[in-house]
């Protein structure tokens, strides 16, 4: 699978279970770590576990499991590494902490529309 259409079956699996100030940020250029990183928050830890877990049952559905995944031991912020696409899924105050955006600010911020399925 290309790593936009796999950045594009994490955003769909997100956005489907309410995860929240989804992005996508193009590091292709800036890194050889991979093409994206896809940022999601979760309400709580509870829900961080479980964005992750689906993320995760859905690719695996496709045929596409992570290389890595780190961070389930405190779901504040669970990084599941996908090759050219990366995922981080955060609480809200641990995102805010960590602030991955403006580390990546030389990344080219992607409109979501671009990875979400069109509705009919």
């Amino acid at each position: 699978m290309e790593s936009k259409e796999l950045a594009k079956s994490i955003v769909a699996s997100l956005d489907k279970h309410k995860g929240e100030d989804i992005r996508v940020i193009g590091i292709g250029e800036l890194s050889v770590i991979a093409d994206y990183f896809v940022i999601a928050s979760g309400t709580s830890s509870t829900q961080v576990k479980s964005l992750a877990d689906y993320v995760e049952f859905e690719l695996k559905e496709q045929g596409v499991t992570p290389t890595r995944v780190e961070g389930y031991a405190s779901c504040s912020w669970i990084l599941i590494d996908y090759g050219d696409v990366v995922v981080h899924v955060f609480t809200e105050q641990t995102r805010g902490f960590y602030d991955l955006e403006r580390l990546w600010k030389d990344g080219v911020q992607l409109p979501l529309s671009e990875f979400l399925p069109e509705e009919n």
